[in-house]
């Protein structure tokens, strides 16, 4: 790119808009690069609070940026995540746990070998995967990641990155207050003008506020697509044949006074969808997401109705157009957040897929050379292609189960499951899934991999304990250390969780 100063339009807030503001302004800081960022949004569209899940990236971006947590807890009415709870997926009636934390990590790992042994030694001995993790009993047991010292300040029990769960406009309001340096405009896009040879937008035209050139744009206009699909061309690959669920029904619970605060996600399958429950300090943030080949919205609403055991008050009911975008980056705009892709919020894909798209931009993107935008732009919607479509193959996995009590299920155990995830899963019959079974994401930026599906894997029942048992007889030195390494970390877990503040007591005190 030309030496001058570059300008980039960010054309809509909300939690997209704001992280994109803030992962530019600081890469170009910290690369000595001159970068002017305009915000585009309209007061007069609102920024809609829903219950949100992220993942672990998020908090390593708050601590990138030198941001307090305490007080992100405390101004966005976050709660702590700490993993998913699924619940009745395999059968009515069985429920297990995905933490989020990898005790491989701080385990000494034998020479040579792969990153799965613990997951390997765990299920050869007939144990839930998660047994030696942390955040299994912080989970379970509803405790906060902090104890506390006799000084009133707060030690944390381990090395891990933990989630949130929080209302995405209190974030976007967080996450703006922290921006600093970036222009500001109130209006709505109209139009744009094109370079007539390169095609690039040159200028944002609006109904109400004064043009304004631009170098480069972002679209976060969410499911709008105001920018890369109305004035590019951006065309939508769908996933209707690989997603069963198409349509979401959100509501909000009240928290009872005094109850404790769930530190997962709840994701409970019913007859036909699933449904999410996600805490803010102040309310459930729910939803049943179902299909309406299989249901009504009357149906799906008097379902849920019985599971809860009391009436909800919909919010809404939303079709859902599972997919991506062909390209996220045509020509000087690239889309990010729900202006790209949309998938059920099964594995809190969104808001981590919008931070490491970002940060995969600022890498390798930002300070591109003249003459040189084709190759980065191709490079970028590959991987960014790849990202979207693994996150919806790791959601279609979650599908294989052995319900046979709704049409539902016996639709999609015959058309819906994966042939590439029917493939994986004979292979790893024969052996157990590993690290070299997924590919490593650009940078090594943060991306699905073994410790993410082996919960999933175990949770379903999709695992062999006898092919695991007999990698670990192959193997007896390593199946001893990973007894013992096991053994160790389930005990010092289970104590630390006993130390823990209660996750309630933890934020109250926030307040104090």
């Amino acid at each position: 790119m030309s030496a001058r100063e570059q300008h980039i339009a960010i054309v809509g807030g909300g939690t997209a808009g704001w992280l994109a503001a803030l992962v530019l302004s600081d890469s170009a800081a910290r690369a000595g690069s001159t970068l002017r960022i305009t915000m585009v949004e309209s007061s007069k569209i609102p920024t809609i609070g829903v219950g949100e899940g992220s993942t672990a990236v998020f908090r390593q971006m708050l601590q990138h940026f030198g941001f307090d947590e305490l007080e992100f807890l405390s101004e966005t009415e976050a709660t702590i995540k700490y993993g998913i709870r699924h619940k009745d997926w395999r059968r009515l009636g069985v429920t297990y746990d995905g933490p989020i934390d990898d005790p491989h990590l701080v385990s000494q790992t034998p020479e040579a070998k792969g990153s799965s042994w613990l997951n390997q030694y765990c299920v050869a001995s007939g144990k839930p995967v998660q047994e030696p993790h942390l955040f299994a009993y912080l989970l379970d047991r509803q405790k906060a990641p902090y104890a506390k010292k006799p000084d009133g300040s707060y030690v944390p029990l381990g090395p891990f990155h933990h989630a949130y769960h929080f209302d995405q406009s209190l974030v976007a309001k967080y996450l703006k207050s922290k921006s600093k340096g970036v222009d500001h405009v109130d209006g709505l896009v109209s139009g744009v003008t094109r370079h007539a040879e390169s095609g690039d937008i040159e200028v944002l035209h609006f109904e109400d506020a004064d043009d304004l050139p631009v170098d480069f744009v972002f679209d976060c206009t969410g499911f709008r697509k105001q920018i890369i699909g109305k004035e590019l061309g951006a065309e939508w690959v769908s996933y209707a044949d690989q997603l069963p669920v198409n349509r979401a029904m959100p509501f909000w619970l009240d928290i009872e006074e005094g109850a404790e605060l769930t530190p997962f996600t709840l994701a409970w399958a019913q007859t036909a969808g699933w449904m999410w429950s996600i805490p803010t300090q102040s309310r459930y943030g729910c939803g049943y997401v179902y299909s309406d080949r299989h249901t009504t919205p009357e149906e799906a609403q008097a379902e849920i109705e019985k599971a809860l055991g009391q009436p909800i008050e919909p919010r809404n009911d939303i079709k859902i157009n599972a997919g991506r975008l062909d390209r996220v980056w045509i020509n000087n705009c690239i889309a990010v957040g729900l202006s790209s892709s949309f998938l059920e919020p099964l594995e809190a894909t969104s808001i981590h897929g919008t931070i490491v798209q970002l940060l995969m931009f600022a890498m390798f993107h930002l300070n591109r050379k003249p003459g040189e935008e084709d190759r980065h732009r191709n490079a970028y919607n590959q991987a960014v292609a790849r990202q979207v479509d693994d996150f919806m193959r790791f959601i279609n996995l979650h599908y294989v189960s052995e319900r046979d009590d709704s049409a539902f299920w016996r639709d999609v155990r015959e058309k819906y499951i994966l042939p590439e995830n029917r493939e994986r899963l004979a292979r790893w019959r024969e052996r157990l899934p590993r690290h070299d079974d997924f590919k490593p994401f650009p940078g090594n930026l943060p991306h699905i991999e073994e410790q993410l599906y082996y919960p999933v894997l175990d949770g379903l029942g999709l695992l062999s304990r006898q092919t695991a048992k007999a990698e670990m007889d192959a193997m007896p030195k390593l199946r001893a250390h990973a007894r013992k390494t096991a053994d160790s970390l389930t005990r010092e877990y289970k104590s630390a969780s006993l130390k823990a503040l209660g996750h309630r007591e933890f934020l109250a005190g926030l307040a104090a």
